[in-house]
């Protein structure tokens, strides 16, 4: 496998938030889980940059798993390597008996390898089928969601999960064009959103296919549904000390992420209390401001960084029980 295919985003920042909590010396060694494994380049600068860790790496897609595996072979048993959605947190550190982590990192959207890998119609620069499942064990794939969702539905996905204004338009083609035959490649999707859209809208924020593909991902995928869940159950995984990096793609993801970022660093209080008791305190630190964007040199040598908005926090109390 070639290395040059896999730039790691952002990865200097990521480790530089994690490290605090990755360095710390105790009696057992630090967790570090990487909740999107993909081609295993996080994984594998965590491994090398931090010693003393242990590594859990989750990925839904056992072609990644593979690849990974292979990768991350030298490191031995400091890799445990599991096929799972990383809503599934909780289950597999139970079923490990690891009871609480130190470290937690997340990079969504799609990996470089299911774009690189034209057979799974992730990207739409290349015909391929309109599959899009990110475990291609299970769900159903994207040709399936435009051949056979109502009309409703599918504009109410695009407007939602790709923030497409022209969704009507688009979906009114799509019905129109289903009836005829039913969608199998990409390539034909592709041209008939090209199609649809005034020329205004062409003109705008590359290639129009984009906002209706990342779309289909979404809830080919139920992406943004399975966030919701892991998020939380990420944070609620950390020990004490514990970080958490977060690196999105598009603006639903970071809002997501930045929601229940900025819930766990809040003071829950009640207004007017004289002493806010310790139920009430945050439970978060944040350790980015905002979102921090790529450098401007590695936009240059990853092109595929330019979107990412990375998000960090530290756990810095317990549950209140």
């Amino acid at each position: 496998m070639s290395q040059t295919r896999h730039v790691p985003v952002m990865l200097q920042r990521c480790l530089d938030l994690l490290a605090p909590a990755l360095e710390a010396t105790g009696p057992q060694p630090p967790v570090v889980v990487d909740c999107t494994l993909g081609l295993g380049g996080h994984s594998e600068a965590l491994l090398a940059a931090f010693p003393a860790a242990r590594l859990v790496a989750l990925d839904r897609d056992k072609e990644a798993l593979r690849l990974s595996g292979e990768r991350l072979a030298p490191y031995g048993d400091r890799a445990t390597l599991v096929h799972a959605v990383y809503d599934e947190l909780p289950e597999v550190l139970d079923r490990l008996g690891i009871p609480k982590v130190q470290g937690v990192l997340f990079d969504l959207g799609v990996s470089s390898m299911q774009l690189d890998e034209a057979d799974r119609g992730f990207a739409y620069a290349q015909d391929a089928p309109l599959d899009m499942r990110m475990d291609q064990t299970t769900g159903i794939g994207a040709a399936e969601v435009l051949n056979t969702y109502p009309p409703g539905e599918l504009v109410r996905i695009l407007r939602a999960y790709g923030e497409e204004k022209q969704a009507k338009r688009i979906v009114s083609a799509v019905v129109r064009e289903r009836e005829k035959e039913p969608f199998s490649n990409s390539a034909r999707l592709v041209e008939l959103i090209r199609d649809s859209l005034p020329q205004a809208a062409k003109r705008t924020g590359g290639n129009p296919a984009k906002r209706t593909f990342q779309a289909l991902r979404i809830e080919v995928n139920g992406e943004l549904t399975v966030l919701e869940r892991a998020v939380p159950a990420a944070v609620a995984s950390l020990a004490v000390g514990g970080r958490i990096a977060v690196l999105s793609y598009h603006s639903l993801e970071d809002r997501l992420v930045k929601q229940v970022f900025a819930a766990g660093a809040a003071n829950t209080a009640p207004p007017g209390l004289p002493v806010v008791p310790e139920r009430y305190q945050p439970r978060l630190k944040l350790l980015t401001r905002g979102a921090e964007l790529p450098t401007e040199e590695e936009v240059a040598e990853n092109r595929r960084a330019a979107p990412a908005r990375l998000r960090g926090a530290q756990r810095i109390r317990e549950e209140e029980r």
